[in-house]
């Protein structure tokens, strides 16, 4: 597990609490730095991503568990897991097997006109573009 946790080496360091037992994840692209959705974890949820290498949320609407992917086959494979400064919340670097989106998309927030800045700067850094 500490090869991939950075931050904290326990779940436990994490506040959860903060959160009524959840704690936001953002989700971001380990190659490109594109920034891919925004998920909740419990402390299963976490640990289940951490034993199986595969990001798995809580749903809220659903209020179980959900590996993504599981139903479009567009898993999301675990590269780290950092916390933030207060340890209330994640960051998981991935390499997604393909849209992250439910709607398709590369990104829930393709609609940003900044979700592919890190992708055309370094694309322009390597004279790609």
């Amino acid at each position: 597990m500490r090869e991939f946790c950075h931050g904290f080496e326990k779940l436990s360091e994490l506040d959860f609490a903060k959160g009524n037992g959840l704690i936001p994840a953002i989700v971001q692209n380990a190659q490109t730095g594109q920034v891919l959705m925004l998920g909740y974890m419990n402390e299963e949820a976490l640990q289940k991503t951490l034993d199986t290498r595969l990001v798995t949320f809580y749903s809220r609407d659903r209020q179980k568990l959900w590996t993504k992917g599981e139903e479009s086959h567009n898993y999301l494979h675990l590269r780290s897991v950092s916390c933030d400064c207060d340890k209330d919340t994640l960051l998981v670097l991935a390499r997604p097997d393909g849209p992250t989106c439910h709607l398709g998309t590369v990104s829930c927030f393709d609609e940003s006109p900044m979700a592919d800045a890190s992708v055309k700067y370094l694309a322009a850094a390597k004279g790609l573009i």
